[in-house]
């Protein structure tokens, strides 16, 4: 557990704006910063960030809350795993002692899943580093292919020794269960036998963008080609490969710095660069590049380079990549290593300041870049120009600015010696079919949706409960400890807006039917008991994710003034210097609302009580219905309302 005083120290001292940043590229805006938002896909920015409030909200999906919360939803922790991310971030102590046996069995399979591969990232670094054979084999091929001790330690490189089960042996004399062994990768069990996935490997370990190992890649450095050179981690509930990019934890500062991010191949690849002085740079580990991997980069910069091996082959299969990048809307330029070479080795023969120079000088936009490469192939063959033609085509049809597709267009046509009309014809019956598939998919998911049909709660719906309800708690969050009304007297006290709607909903004993929304406001009321003062950011860094949040939507929505003022078409004043008006009216809505509920119920009993001829039973709910009727008459007068008898 940690203490609340250490936990208050720890929002207080967590910057929101920058924690998120090393998520999310974000620009000023006014008072707030903005930035694509990393819960969705979206190509403009709606995700909100302000360090006033000290709260995110994004507008597109819904999303919200404070700096805590937003680890949670990332990262997917438990509240006490994102605030002692936050204490380690801003170096404030928490005490707490190593995890028992019996509590590494009781986290969550995630966490201990964490735990198991942190675990296993410090025994391959001690081993590479400690250890016989890991220095004579693990080391000594790290040194040999020019990696300095500073770049084996900041990438945390290690080795996992020889044996069929070393490592798995260990581990679990250490307490850690085979179970999570297994489901991360690390150890392969089958009935009765396990063995060690990466045995005899150099380690690569995979951050995700907190820095928490999620898994590895482990290289052989046998000879035999029936083992496989590369072994990555397989897929588990800690890591999904299409969803991480090699490196980016260690180049996400570097990538929003020069707003560009280079995607290469390799481990070694992005290590070879970072020594060399390039740090904004990552790598898809050998795998295809994925649309969650190019959105990853896009939170951080628009702009990518790829780097390819001088492999022309290897190139035309990947250049699928291209066009995944394109279609999220973004900017691509690629580039050619000279032939037999790769980022890896050209960065041993170029200083920082020459590789970046040849990288500057060989990075051509993706037209440039395809037609050249391709080029050689068509020749002067008419059909393959033709073929030529209709890939570059195809790869300007899915960009999804209609501006930067036209500037395409243009540069096709002069580089190609192709009318530009043609070209655009050609693009438009492209878009036509994409366009076409796309509203016949939006139709069958729509069809889906609509069967089967399932109503929703009564009160979790946007109705007019959930609106004035969340007026009357929102004018609780905002202005609770507002004096409404002075006392009159020298013997009275101050009546504050808390202290009014509290005692207003109780007096009549209504309830409030949100879930949420009441937990907040019994919170509230039992803080008042105790004369404990509470406010707006008491209940942003809630440890409930759910108040938290609830209260994050209601105090970043765009209200000018409050709904039910809005009714009375009043000059706009500021709410604050309206509250002897609004807050009681806030009430008589909810009453009113309240009523007409009441009203129907009665008149489905009183139904019921005509059906079955009850005399007693009818008069006594007439009699009912005339006084609810007349309740609901004398509120709707004081909200200047006519209700028809």
């Amino acid at each position: 557990m940690i203490d609340q005083y250490t936990i208050d120290r720890i929002i207080e001292t967590a910057n929101i704006v920058d924690v998120i940043q090393e998520y999310v590229s974000l620009k000023k805006r006014g008072a707030n910063f903005l930035g694509l938002c990393p819960f969705h896909s979206e190509k403009t920015p709606s995700f909100s960030v302000s360090p006033t409030k000290e709260i995110y909200k994004c507008f597109g999906c819904g999303k919200g809350g404070n700096v805590v919360n937003f680890l949670m939803e990332q990262e997917k922790f438990t509240y006490v795993e994102a605030l002692r991310l936050l204490a380690a971030k801003y170096h404030i102590d928490i005490v707490e002692k190593a995890p028992t046996e019996q509590e590494l069995v009781q986290k969550n399979e995630r966490e201990s899943m964490m735990i198991v591969a942190n675990f296993a990232n410090d025994y391959f670094i001690n081993f590479l580093h400690n250890e016989e054979e890991g220095k004579t084999i693990g080391l000594s091929y790290f040194v040999e292919r020019g990696f300095n001790e500073e770049i084996i330690k900041k990438f945390q490189l290690g080795y996992c020794p020889s044996g069929k089960h070393t490592f798995t042996d260990y581990a679990v004399s250490k307490g850690y269960k085979l179970e999570y062994l297994v489901k991360t990768g690390l150890t392969i069990q089958k009935e009765d036998w396990k063995i060690d996935r990466f045995s005899e490997r150099v380690m690569f370990p995979i951050h995700n963008l907190s820095g928490r190992v999620v898994g590895f890649g482990g290289r052989t450095l046998q000879a035999d080609k029936k083992i496989a050179k590369y072994l990555n981690s397989p897929e588990s509930e800690i890591y999904h490969k299409s969803k991480v990019l090699y490196g980016f934890y260690f180049a996400k500062k570097s990538i929003l710095t020069n707003d560009c991010c280079y995607l290469v191949e390799g481990y070694t690849d992005v290590i070879s660069l970072h020594q060399a002085g390039i740090e904004n740079v990552v790598a898809s580990s050998g795998t295809s590049l994925t649309v969650d991997q190019i959105r990853l980069i896009k939170r951080f910069t628009n702009n990518i380079t790829v780097l390819y091996d001088g492999d022309e082959a290897g190139i035309k299969a990947s250049l699928r990549g291209i066009d995944l990048i394109l279609e999220q809307g973004m900017n691509v330029k690629a580039l050619l290593f000279p032939e037999n070479e790769d980022p890896d080795s050209y960065s041993k023969k170029l200083s920082a300041t020459e590789l970046t120079k040849f990288i500057e000088l060989n990075e051509k936009d993706f037209i440039s870049f395809k037609t050249d490469l391709l080029i050689e192939d068509a020749k002067n063959d008419p059909i393959k120009k033709a073929q030529l033609i209709q890939e570059i085509v195809q790869s300007i049809a899915i960009i999804p600015e209609r501006i930067i597709r036209q500037v395409y267009i243009q540069e096709c046509s002069t580089r190609l010696e192709m009318q530009e009309q043609i070209i655009n014809a050609e693009v438009n019956k492209i878009k036509r079919k994409k366009d076409e598939a796309l509203q016949k998919r939006a139709f069958l998911e729509q069809k889906q949706k609509e069967l089967p049909y399932q109503a929703p709660e009564k009160y979790d719906s946007k109705g007019e409960f959930t609106v004035a309800e969340q007026e009357i708690i929102r004018l609780l969050i905002d202005f609770g400890n507002t004096v409404l009304f002075e006392a009159e007297k020298e013997d009275e006290e101050d009546i504050t807006v808390a202290e009014y709607l509290i005692t207003e909903i109780n007096a009549d004993e209504l309830t409030i039917h949100n879930k949420v929304y009441n937990k907040i406001l019994l919170e509230y009321e039992e803080k008042l008991d105790k004369n404990i003062a509470v406010d707006q950011k008491y209940f942003v860094n809630h440890s409930d994710p759910e108040i938290s949040k609830a209260v994050v939507d209601l105090i970043s929505n765009k209200y000018i003034l409050s709904i039910i003022w809005n009714k009375h078409n009043t000059n706009i004043i500021t709410e604050e210097k309206a509250l002897k008006r609004l807050v009681p009216e806030t009430i008589l809505d909810f009453k009113g609302k309240k009523i007409k509920e009441i009203i129907k119920l009665n008149n489905e009993k009183l139904k019921e009580a005509s059906d079955k001829k009850d005399e007693e039973a009818v008069i006594d709910l007439m009699t009912r219905y005339k006084l609810l009727k007349e309740m609901e008459q004398e509120i709707a007068s004081r909200l200047n309302k006519r209700i028809t008898l």
